[in-house]
């Protein structure tokens, strides 16, 4: 294989810029910077900035929309809407994901075709000679009329597109009439041959973006390119005192010839010009392009966070001394590489990518997401510490492109080809690869002067219907994939390509004919998801290694990471039995624990050049029935409507962010099952001080950023739990309430199982905890209906088996303790009971299959914690201890 430490062609590789480097960029920035202005003062021709400049007519108010398909045809412009809703954009019909089990109104998950219309006058325009129709993005097809006439139709929910409308026209009056389709993609349908075909999101439709008119003369920098700014610059050289831009500038002319000067600009933050080039360019009927090289002294570095500096990138197009166009995009002049063995480096230094991936929507309002909204999601991603996002699994809004660049993010943007190339065991469909062709050069086009961005993501799992024998070998991905690679690199030679997977070498039964992707992008991401989907939480180190050791030369990342959390779902302990990943319930103390694990494993990798959590904020999908929720993916680590941090949002702000933390965990568990408990906190502070009630706990270090006070016993009912710590000279606080049940009356635990529930008599069973050893099973399927005999059937489906033992923390007394067993299968079963090293029970064990018996004995505690031993095979359900007067 060939060498796989890449870099970014034009930058970085050239220069090698290594941090002692970029400070000599400061030496003399500003005397060498004010002998470039005075350069280009003197030679920019003189150019009247009076003409008429391209302008925008923001069309987002004023729709109106019905869902469905009206009896007569909606696009005649004679159609009369007046019985149809009235709307503005961004507008979904789509809302779905419920905190609740089942679904209500409040699901609105209908697909099918939408209509929208409006109404322009055309005196209302600039008067320019062009005018362009431009929608950000409408879910999934959007067919456009104007005036009753038919002028497109996009296929793709998440990229721009324009088109120009000026023939069709008329004075006064026109009507714009829109028919969004977002129907379900299945074989025959209008969406079959449009990624993505499948993936773990719903598909919202509508006109989810903004709408607007741009409005330009005949001569203009081109608005007909897939939706980009027709000026496309990319850094070529950094060093020690200059940097060089190229710039790409194309252009649209619908006259006839005219001489043209193309003038191009770089303004740093400070309002200064940092540098101009100007350009001659004859413009004939059609396309024309200029290339121009700007010589930037002394230039500032876009520095992530640490200096996210963004230059305006201004083009200019002059005929006859007048201005006729203008745009203006971000730039940042930066470098970074890829190193298979030492991570991710930018501008010379290294820097871990600590990422999350972030979907586009909102509990309630879908995908039509406000400007404040994606001002909301940065500000969490930057609260928590983050400093990379994916965009997960699509092109995000160009809002979100703006705010990644202006907050220092590194990016992963991604194209929409998730899961699968066909729907049967067929090769990709050439309708479907033009697809996936075009909306890769839309989102490249569209973005590609955003710094942020350093990799083009040209798929997401597109070999999981092969792996688990759903599609056959023909539905192979990896011809479509080369073919995005090599399209990626031609549209942008500098920026690296990516590809997520998700079951290379990961347990289970595989297709033999399962593709190997890895080596196909220049990068390589790896879904993993270890102790949740399958395999234990301690075996993701042990996979990246190899999987290092199989592809040394390909720089690899964990792409996606998770485990779901219910806010209203408790467990005592997360290791009590296993974990429910499609179902219910959902601790939300799993999935702290979850990462707790995950994240030391994947810092001590220093090979690894980035990860990101799955998943940032909870999000919509139809395939999701679990935890407390309908229609969530609930591994987000804040909730859908933002409103609420879960505990493994601070795990992480304590591991990655700078601002002091103090956190105490399971403050939505207030009504707690034991009188005994862990007071687990998350902290960036050496140690923490905690107090119940007043009484004083003492001290605790935190390694790792976990602080745990072990076995603390809880009073009778109320108990304020109080932390403080300092953290660089601040003192910080923080304080939960908790209320426990008196420790006379006993306890009772669900064996093997991560929840508790209540009897119908109204014993209290707390999930699994105070165990050690054993190994805990969950009985499901037709296997669980058929549960009969002693106990509840809520007991029965999860048990612990082996030699294992509890240690009981129980106030002296005298006590009858109950043990529920049940036969999973026909092995039989058989185990010894003691009692503080007593043998209490010779032969504990269910006789019959499927069928729980309860076997009890007494004893007497002085105060110390009741040891309580089981050796043998048999299948421990549950354990009740209660008073004997």
């Amino acid at each position: 294989m060939r060498s796989r430490k890449v870099d970014t062609p034009a930058q970085e590789r050239k220069t090698g810029l290594t941090n002692e480097e970029g400070a000599r960029v400061n030496i003399g920035r500003w005397i060498v910077m004010a002998w470039a202005l005075m350069l280009a003062g003197c030679t920019t021709p003189h150019v009247t900035q009076g003409g008429a400049v391209r302008a925008v007519t923001d069309l987002s108010n004023g729709w109106r929309f019905h869902l469905g398909e009206p009896a007569t045809d909606p696009s005649r412009a004679e159609f009369d809407d007046a019985g149809w809703q009235a709307v503005d954009a961004p507008h979904t019909w789509n809302a779905l994901g419920e905190y609740r089990i089942g679904r209500t109104d409040a699901t609105r998950n209908v697909q099918g075709i939408g209509w929208y219309r409006r109404t322009i006058d055309r005196a209302q325009l600039p008067d320019r000679a062009r005018h362009f129709l431009q929608f950000d993005g409408v879910g999934n097809i959007a067919d456009v009329w104007v005036n009753g006439r038919h002028l497109t139709q996009h296929k793709g929910a998440f990229s721009r597109f324009r088109f120009d409308v000026t023939d069709h026209l008329t004075p006064g009056r026109n009507v714009i009439a829109v028919r969004a389709d977002n129907s379900e993609r299945k074989p025959g349908s209008s969406t079959q041959h449009v990624i993505p075909l499948l993936g773990d999101f719903f598909m919202h439709g509508g006109l989810y973006r903004g709408v607007s008119m741009v409005s330009a003369g005949d001569a203009h920098i081109a608005l007909d390119d897939h939706g980009g700014t027709g000026v496309y610059a990319r850094t070529t050289r950094i060093g020690t005192e200059a940097a060089d831009v190229s710039v790409l500038t194309r252009l649209t002319h619908s006259g006839g010839g005219a001489e043209g000067l193309v003038t191009t600009r770089l303004i740093d933050a400070d309002g200064r010009t940092a540098a101009t080039a100007t350009q001659p360019v004859a413009l004939g009927a059609g396309r024309s392009e200029a290339r121009q090289t700007l010589s930037v002294a002394a230039p500032r570095l876009w520095d992530g966070q640490r200096d996210p500096h963004l230059y305006r990138l201004i083009a200019e197009l002059a005929i006859d001394g007048r201005l006729v166009d203008r745009v203006e995009d971000r730039f940042g002049i930066r470098a970074f590489r890829v190193d298979p063995n030492k991570g991710f480096f930018l501008n010379g230094r290294h820097l871990p990518l600590k990422g999350v991936s972030r979907h586009q929507d909102y509990l309630g309002k879908g995908w039509a997401l406000t400007p404040e909204d994606h001002v909301r999601d940065m500000d969490l991603i930057e609260e928590m510490g983050a400093n990379s996002v994916r965009f997960a699994h699509y092109q995000h809004a160009p809002e979100w492109f703006a705010l990644n660049d202006e907050r220092g993010m590194i990016v992963w943007a991604e194209l929409a080809f998730v899961n699968k190339v066909a729907f049967d065991n067929s090769e990709a469909h050439p309708e479907l690869v033009e697809n996936a062709r075009t909306q890769l050069v839309e989102q490249i086009r569209q973005h590609y002067n955003s710094p942020s961005v350093v990799t083009w993501g040209i798929g997401n799992e597109v070999d999981i219907d092969l792996a688990f024998n759903r599609l056959g070998p023909k539905a192979d991905a990896r011809p479509l994939l080369r073919e995005l690679h090599a399209l990626s690199k031609r549209e942008d030679p500098d920026r690296l390509t990516v590809i997520a997977d998700c079951c290379e070498d990961t347990p289970g039964d595989k297709a033999p004919y399962l593709p190997v992707l890895s080596g196909i992008a220049d990068l390589m991401g790896y879904n993993r998801y270890y102790g949740w989907y399958y395999g234990e939480v301690d075996d993701l180190g042990p996979h990246l290694d190899a999987l290092h050791a199989k592809h040394p030369d390909l720089p690899i990342s964990v792409s996606e990471y998770g485990a779901g959390a219910a806010l209203t779902q408790h467990s005592d302990d997360p290791e009590g039995g296993p974990i429910a990943f499609s179902g219910r319930p959902h601790p939300e103390a799993f999935q702290s624990w979850y990462h707790e694990q995950h994240w030391p494993q994947i810092a001590e990798r220093r090979y690894l050049w980035g990860s990101w959590i799955w998943n940032m904020f909870d999000f919509s999908s139809t395939v999701r029935q679990e935890g407390d929720a309908t229609d969530i993916n609930d591994k987000g680590l804040v909730s859908f409507d933002r409103k609420t941090r879960k505990d493994a949002f601070f795990y992480y702000k304590a591991n990655w962010s700078d601002a002091p933390v103090l956190h105490i965990t399971g403050r939505r568990y207030v009504d707690r099952a034991y009188p005994v408990s862990d007071i687990r906190l998350y902290s960036n502070a050496a140690s923490v001080r905690v107090s119940v009630n007043g009484r004083a706990l003492g001290t605790r270090p935190c390694p790792g950023r976990i602080c745990v006070f072990e076995a603390v016993r809880l009073d009778t009912g109320a108990n304020r739990i109080e932390a403080r710590a300092e953290v660089g000279g601040k003192t910080l606080s923080d304080a939960i309430e908790w209320t426990a049940p008196d420790a006379r009356g006993g306890l009772a635990i669900n064996v093997g199982d991560l929840a508790g529930f209540t009897a119908a008599n109204g014993t209290r069973y707390g999930s699994d905890a105070f165990f050690t050893g054993g190994t805990a099973r969950r009985i499901a399927g037709k296997d669980a209906e058929a549960l009969s005999g002693a106990g509840e059937r809520a007991a029965l489906v999860s048990h612990r088996s082996g030699d294992f033992r509890y240690t009981l923390p129980l106030p002296a007394g005298h006590w009858r303790v109950t043990i529920l067993s049940v036969a999973p299968d026909r092995t039989p079963r058989r185990s010894v009971v003691k009692a503080n090293g007593r043998t209490v029970i010779e032969r504990l064990g269910s006789a019959r299959p499927l069928t729980g018996s309860e076997t009890h004995f007494d004893v007497r505690t002085d105060g110390n914690p009741l040891d309580l031993g089981v050796e043998g095979n048999a299948a421990v359900a549950a354990i009740r201890v209660t008073p004997l007067r």
